[in-house]
């Protein structure tokens, strides 16, 4: 009797990825057939899919390094949370998580004998500041202010890190859709209880994703070699706050939208430890690069990515769970 050897598993080492993303992340790239290594401060709190191994963000530790050996490739999440009051420590915080993470997984792959083929670094369309009405493409004016410094030396230190024979791509990601993380549950909250009007003077642009699409952009990344660079990993249709806010209402049949000034969004963010920018600010992200390679967005329309979402008994939206069509 022959014996058949099994396939080994192409396995992905997802660097902080404990949260919404991370969870969606891990949960995809399983279904698709892959081992997934997650790294967190945290492991005995994890429960997502995969193996989950403790790392500290800043220093290479053999438990979680190994894990690199022969991997197929290297997904980079980590980072401080950026809700919170912007103190001088909390921005200190903020840059050094990021710029750590990245820092301590290039030491770890310059002792691995096989590195991984490919990295996947998140980032944040945040680098284009407070853009207002100008259109952000992946070759966009950026300006020299917070938090733009803090997305430079982010991706800065990514190209200090991977090993040349390395293929990356930095995916600089908008306002993920989703409902079971990221803001979208706390808005939907505000929008059931009479505070769906816009926020702010409004006009400040939201460059939105859907969840699935953002996993779809993610696992394209990981497995088209046709994908190195930047890239903006945003949806195809931004839409100012309040279109957002009112496309949100109608999606939730809440007649009353009471909107939030300013004024008010500044006063309370203290209170409740957030930073009102994140509200306030805005950019046009259009994901130009990664649509000229073709790929397919599922979700075009900010109304059918929020019936899929909050009504999911009679969204028309198309679905797909797994797969990519590039």
């Amino acid at each position: 009797m022959v014996m058949m050897k099994s396939i080994e598993k192409k396995r992905i080492v997802i660097a902080g990825g404990r949260g919404f993303l991370g969870g969606h992340l891990a949960e995809t790239l399983i279904r698709r057939g892959y081992d997934v290594v997650v790294l967190t401060r945290n492991p005995e709190r994890y429960t997502g899919r995969g193996q989950a191994l403790c790392w500290d963000g800043r220093s290479v530790q053999e438990n979680w390094a190994r894990a690199l050996e022969g991997a197929h490739g290297i997904i980079n999440l980590a980072g401080k949370g950026v809700n919170c009051r912007m103190t001088a420590a909390n921005r200190s915080r903020i840059i050094s998580s990021r710029v750590d993470s990245v820092r301590v997984l290039g030491e770890a792959l310059r002792k691995v004998y096989r590195p991984p083929q490919v990295w996947v670094q998140g980032a944040s369309l945040a680098i284009y500041g407070d853009a207002g009405d100008r259109v952000c493409d992946e070759a966009a004016y950026i300006p020299d202010e917070y938090p733009t410094n803090v997305c430079l030396a982010w991706e800065e230190a990514l190209g200090r890190a991977i090993r040349p024979e390395m293929r990356w791509s930095v995916l600089r990601i908008g306002f993920v859709l989703g409902n079971d993380g990221g803001a979208l549950p706390t808005l939907a909250n505000l929008a059931r209880l009479g505070f769906g009007g816009s926020i702010g003077r409004g006009s400040q642009w939201i460059s939105w994703i859907h969840i699935e699409d953002m996993m779809r952009l993610f696992v394209e990344a990981i497995e088209n070699p046709a994908v190195q660079g930047i890239y903006n990993a945003t949806g195809l249709q931004p839409v100012p706050n309040r279109e957002f806010m009112g496309t949100l209402r109608d999606t939730l049949r809440a007649p009353v939208g009471i909107p939030i000034p300013t004024w008010l969004m500044k006063a309370t963010a203290p209170i409740i430890g957030a930073d009102p920018d994140l509200a306030l600010n805005g950019r046009r992200g259009l994901p130009v690069r990664i649509n000229g390679l073709g790929f397919n967005f599922r979700f075009h329309e900010l109304a059918d990515a929020l019936e899929d979402l909050l009504n999911p008994s009679v969204a028309t939206a198309p679905k797909l769970r797994e797969g990519v069509t590039a």
